[in-house]
């Protein structure tokens, strides 16, 4: 068993109204490497300037989570099929939208990853959806979630 530890903080600015509901969501994210990500609630959710576009939310959070989560799958189960990636790029996507019970809810992740490999040993279509299919069925998150994740992606191959 692992535990995996992050720090979220929050702090009231002077001129915040706070029980009118007229506060900064702006906080930080804070991590065991030292990283310290600026973040806030998602402007489509509170309204600017109460929430801050430049920063991450969580919403952006769990679909970069996700996205990152298959793609190191994917580098790992290639690497081991002696496959050369190159690079990998993913414009993933979420959908936010109201389930069964009326919930806001994140129904769907679509992952678009555009592959390129190198090297003498091109994959096949058929290797490519194998890797992409194991790398969802091994990502941990992924099993973590209720969320349909579908892949919609790309790859070519350069010698």
């Amino acid at each position: 068993m692992s535990t995996y530890i992050a720090e979220v903080e929050w702090r009231a600015q002077p001129d915040d109204a706070f029980i009118d509901n007229r506060y900064s969501r702006r906080h930080a994210w804070r991590f065991d490497g030292g990283v310290t990500v600026p973040a806030s609630s998602s402007p489509h959710v509170v309204r600017v300037p109460f929430s801050d576009p430049s920063a991450v939310d969580p919403e952006e959070a769990f679909v970069a989570a996700l996205s990152s989560c298959h793609m190191l799958w994917f580098l790992s189960l290639a690497a081991q099929k002696k496959f050369v990636v190159t690079h990998y790029r993913d414009a993933a996507e979420g959908t936010m939208a109201k389930n069964d019970a009326g919930k806001d809810v994140m129904t769907r992740v679509v992952l678009k990853p555009a592959v390129t490999f190198g090297g003498a040993l091109a994959p096949t279509d058929d290797d490519v959806i194998a890797l992409h299919h194991a790398a969802h069925d091994a990502c941990y998150l992924a099993n973590s979630v209720r969320t349909e994740i579908d892949v919609d992606g790309t790859w070519s191959h350069r010698a």
